[in-house]
């Protein structure tokens, strides 16, 4: 998984089994990464509960219209969105602090882009874990991307390995709990096209950091997206403001 030069996709050994298992909570932000994680958990989970964390960012009505459409898609009844606004009060990402611009993506940058919100997904698996621990799940999927991504510090392997360590310590003796990340060592281009493989709703999805009703096409998110889709060869189906033809990302 991940590093192929393959134009197709094979689940690995570890996605194939133990599939129709249990309840699983799956963290769906609305976007492409966990549109394509949520029909993974799907194959694998008996039931799903569908949890969306808003932090204040810029196209938070955007991305709830997405994860309540991708919830609709998949039949999810048990659906939980909260937000944790907290994070926009305390800033330092040009996603949720409007002081500070969306900068233009610039994929070869090596240090942490703006848009970095700091340790956030930690407080999405906190909230996911209360839930999961609540309602008896036995998973939470999470649609984080380390190998061909921003370079977010939160989205490594380790950073969920050792969330793991955290849960386990951190629950009930009863509760077994597992954090997965199926499509973390997949490049973009993978995830589009096991997204083509599951026949997964991309065309409900929103991925685009500053935009709500055409993306913008020139942030780091919809970089990556378009790129993705052009060395998939799958047209993307979302709206544009700009030609993404112009850009060679």
């Amino acid at each position: 998984m991940g590093g192929s030069d393959d134009e197709s996709y094979e689940p690995s050994e570890s996605e194939s089994r133990d599939s129709e298992s249990g309840l699983a909570v799956c963290l769906v932000s609305g976007g492409m990464d966990s549109c394509v994680t949520a029909a993974i958990a799907r194959e694998e989970s008996n039931e799903l509960a569908f949890l969306h964390i808003s932090d204040g960012q810029r196209t938070e009505q955007r991305e709830r219209r997405a994860f309540n459409d991708l919830a609709d898609h998949y039949q999810v009844k048990l659906r939980l969105a909260v937000s944790i606004g907290h994070l926009s009060r305390i800033g330092g990402s040009s996603l949720t602090d409007h002081q500070i611009p969306v900068t233009r993506a610039n994929l070869g940058y090596p240090g942490i882009p703006s848009s970095y919100v700091p340790f956030r997904n930690s407080h999405f698996l906190s909230i996911a874990t209360s839930w999961a621990e609540v309602i008896q799940a036995t998973r939470i999927y999470i649609g984080a991307v380390s190998e061909d991504s921003s370079g977010y510090p939160d989205c490594r392997p380790e950073f969920y390995a050792a969330f793991q360590r955290v849960i386990d310590l951190g629950t009930k003796p009863e509760t077994a709990l597992e954090i997965r990340t199926p499509i973390i060592a997949m490049k973009k281009r993978e995830i589009v096209l096991r997204a083509q493989a599951l026949a997964a709703p991309i065309e409900l999805t929103w991925s685009c950091y500053q935009e709500s009703e055409r993306a913008c096409g020139v942030c780091d998110s919809c970089a990556l997206r378009l790129r993705a889709f052009r060395e998939a060869g799958v047209a993307d189906p979302i709206p544009y403001t700009l030609d993404s033809k112009r850009f060679a990302y």
